[in-house]
């Protein structure tokens, strides 16, 4: 499905341009739609207009064409007017997309450094939040990576656009409470293809391990989503431990949905030995952390039906997280799960109440859908007090997301 959000204070009259450049072509949000293609509908244009979104590099020459405008033209139609009374960075920013031979490094790093934060602030913080910002700088490290640099600006260029839509990517699938899959999967695809422009198999490894989330946790397909890890255990291997390790992580998972407890141990233990030879110097350093393994290896457990082993790893794991973080929610919903199977409603309620304190600070897809499903496993047990205050918290959630 496609998503529809809304994000106030968004749209600038700068972005407002696109959509009066198409009325002045005669044409309707349904019209320029087809005059795109490749998988554009009127839904998308909208987006595109209210600045919720940018369009993806690979759209962009066809939306100029339909516009009647030139490539950067097309920018300027999608980048708010720079202020004088911006940061100088921006104001970088803003000369390079009008004159885009005058990219220098300062203007990559600035570019850069905004990617940084946006990723760093993905776990913390509802997903709404980002996207705009998002989507408007993966479409300048696009347009500059095809426009305006070569050599070593270029690499640095194309590997800021890997890094830009794959957070893109888990930005629009978790907004969506990992429903929109087409959407997330076109974001990785163009991740994929960036990190290829450059021969990056860190880059690469970290869009193909989000694209089996789609699979594994999205479309429910985990032999879908086991060819997807064991892929990018293959593409991650001479780069990343820390991205191979992750991938033999979810390769465990995979096994454990399918029920196979041998090939799943068999993985954790690949996974293991793996984060065990991880460096600082890793290119995926920043993506690894001391409580992955259990949190991971709880799950397999949990799915594999050892409901008291589970508990005792997903609990070390959520104590060892002290954060209010997406992953977390994961966590903590897992653990009522594992607590209801033992049929200890109390114990479940508690983790269920952390695990919504969680959600009600960063509206996580992933950590909302698992307590949604100990929710529905509740039900025999609607009548108890400690039951009800769970489902009011947890519509009163639902109704304010």
């Amino acid at each position: 499905m496609e998503l529809h959000w809304s994000i106030g204070g968004c749209m600038s009259g700068k972005r407002l341009r696109l959509a009066r450049q198409r009325r002045a072509m005669g044409m309707t949000q349904e019209e320029l739609a087809a005059a795109v293609g490749l998988g554009t509908d009127r839904s998308t244009i909208y987006r595109w207009e209210s600045g919720e979104i940018t369009p993806p590099a690979r759209k962009q020459p066809r939306l100029a064409r339909a516009l009647g405008v030139s490539p950067t033209e097309l920018i300027d139609l999608l980048t708010p007017e720079v202020e004088p009374n911006l940061p100088s960075s921006r104001r970088r920013v803003g000369r390079a997309l009008r004159f885009p031979s005058s990219t220098d490094p300062v203007t990559v790093e600035s570019l850069w450094q905004e990617v940084r934060g946006l990723d760093e602030r993905y776990d913390r913080m509802p997903s709404t939040s980002l996207l705009a910002d998002t989507g408007q700088a993966l479409g300048q490290i696009g347009f500059l990576a095809r426009n305006g640099g070569d050599g070593a600006l270029q690499r640095d260029l194309f590997a800021a656009e890997a890094t830009a839509a794959t957070l893109m990517g888990q930005l629009v699938w978790d907004a969506s409470q990992r429903r929109d899959h087409r959407t997330a999967r076109q974001y990785f695809e163009q991740a994929t293809a960036a990190a290829r422009e450059i021969d990056s198999p860190t880059a690469e490894g970290h869009a193909l391990l989000r694209t089996s989330y789609l699979a594994l946790y999205g479309e429910r397909d985990p032999i879908e989503g086991l060819r997807l890890t064991e892929q990018t255990a293959e593409v991650a291997r001479s780069g990343s431990k820390v991205l191979t390790g992750l991938a033999q992580l979810h390769s465990a998972e995979a096994h454990a949905m399918l029920g196979d407890a041998r090939q799943c141990e068999s993985a954790l233990a690949a996974a293991e030995c793996s984060f065990s030879g991880v460096r600082a110097t890793d290119g995926a350093a920043h993506l690894f952390s001391e409580t992955q393994f259990d949190r991971l290896a709880g799950s397999c457990y949990l799915f594999l039906g050892d409901h008291r082993r589970a508990e005792r790893i997903l609990d070390t794991a959520a104590q060892a997280m002290t954060t209010q973080s997406k992953s977390r929610a994961i966590v903590l919903g897992n653990l009522s799960l594992a607590h209801l199977h033992q049929r200890d409603l109390d114990a479940a309620a508690a983790s269920l109440h952390d695990a919504i304190d969680v959600l009600e600070a960063t509206r996580g897809g992933g950590g909302l859908n698992i307590v949604s499903d100990a929710v529905r496993k509740l039900r025999r047990w609607r009548g108890e007090p400690v039951v009800q205050d769970i489902y009011d918290r947890l519509f009163s959630l639902m109704t304010t997301a």
